[in-house]
């Protein structure tokens, strides 16, 4: 299959040219691993037992022997490693020297994680439509365009609801997405969801009960982009407050799932605080509860739930390499008297506001919860957009639009 450019690629070789060690993380099967081998001299791949066993027995003189840039594949197999690339990089702070990909968030150790100020990290996700369709090194950040007032133009061949249904159950896992058809896709996403319970927790955290993990990740995923507190999730996988919390940490450690923090400010009242739990890519919470687009159109709650899924997983892809350098938030006051879907706060305190819909044509009422945000922080708003899954851009108010999804790759 030939290499289609991804969004990073031009951040990983700016930051190869200048710096020794870059650490690439992102979930399994994203794609790391292919990305980075295009840099390396050498391919140390540590979830093969072979090439693990010098390394595991003395990494410091196995790095020493390789010709560099070391790509070492899979790094928490063997984490000693971490170590010695850092008593490497201490010793010769060349630039170029090493590339580290694994697929478990790499601060595991808390203090005693060895890369701070020597491994750069550079997050990846899996394939946005941009990188499938092969754009990934065109265009322009979806934020960053939006903070340029450029118009959100749709893409070419913009889907209706079931086609961006059809999409988030896809997903960006790139073999599936780009090679396989309906029936294997299928069956390689649940493959990978008994990987993640079973072989991945188990490296990570053993001991946990891969039957009980599956039903708390069955109540993730029914609950994906909500604001849900613990109990409803521990209830309905039938576990205690204190188990889902380790499982939740462990979800999060393996970059399954990922929590978008509440936003906070002194001049909103009653705001609610907690997370918005989000399953990383959509495809997953098709994988784990059985989903196709007929189940999920006749399942309101689903829907919506679905795509704003979607719309996270390809915003997520794009952090990195947005140059408005965003954070991601939701807002929510209590009783929902104003709820935002997504909140990019950018540097300056710059606010865009992002609320989806799966309607067609959605009129000002539905962006009255953005031109609330907007009244209240006139100095700081940037923009509001209503993204929805019809095929034009229009204008709802001041500096609020509507835009298709697509326009987040258009």
């Amino acid at each position: 299959m030939d290499y289609l450019t991804r969004l990073v690629d031009g951040q990983i070789d700016t930051l190869l040219a200048e710096l020794p060690a870059i650490f690439i993380t992102g979930p399994r099967a994203t794609g790391k691993t292919t990305t980075a081998a295009r840099r390396a001299a050498t391919i140390v791949r540590l979830d093969r037992e072979a090439e693990a066993v010098a390394v595991r027995a003395d990494p410091d003189a196995a790095l020493r022997g390789f010709r560099e840039p070391i790509l070492l594949d899979e790094w928490q197999v063997v984490p000693g490693v971490l170590g010695a690339v850092k008593r490497a990089v201490d010793a010769d702070p060349r630039p170029g020297r090493f590339l580290i990909t694994g697929s478990v968030r790499g601060d595991l150790g808390g203090e005693l994680w060895p890369g701070t100020g020597r491994l750069t990290r550079v997050p990846m996700f899996g394939m946005t439509v941009r990188e499938q369709a092969g754009l990934g090194s065109r265009g322009v950040p979806f934020l960053d365009r939006v903070v340029s007032g450029a118009n959100l133009l749709p893409a070419v061949d913009t889907p209706d609801l079931r086609g961006y249904l059809e999409l988030a159950l896809r997903g960006g896992f790139p073999e599936p997405a780009l090679r396989l058809g309906e029936t294997a896709r299928r069956a390689w996403l649940e493959s990978y969801v008994e990987h993640l319970l079973t072989r991945d927790a188990e490296q990570v955290d053993g001991g946990r009960d891969p039957v009980r993990l599956r039903r708390y990740l069955e109540a993730y995923a029914l609950n994906t982009a909500g604001i849900v507190d613990e109990r409803t999730l521990f209830e309905a996988a039938g576990i205690n407050r204190r188990t889902a919390q380790a499982y939740e940490r462990l979800l999060t450690n393996l970059l399954v799932v990922e929590a978008l923090p509440a936003w906070t400010s002194n001049r909103l009242k009653r705001l609610v605080l907690m997370p918005k739990r989000h399953l990383i890519d959509p495809a997953l919470a098709g994988a784990v509860l059985g989903l196709d687009a007929n189940l999920v159109l006749r399942e309101g709650d689903l829907l919506g739930r679905l795509l704003d899924t979607f719309v996270v997983a390809q915003l997520r892809a794009e952090l990195a390499v947005t140059a408005a350098r965003p954070r991601l938030y939701h807002v929510r006051q209590q009783q929902g008297r104003l709820e935002v879907d997504l909140l990019a706060e950018l540097a300056g305190g710059r606010l865009v506001a992002i609320e989806v819909k799966a309607d067609a044509a959605p009129s000002a009422d539905a962006a009255r919860h953005l031109a609330t945000l907007r009244d209240r922080y006139p100095e700081t708003f940037t923009a509001g957009v209503v993204l929805h899954t019809g095929p034009r851009t229009y204008r709802l108010g001041d500096r609020i639009v509507a835009a298709p999804i697509s326009s987040l790759w258009g």
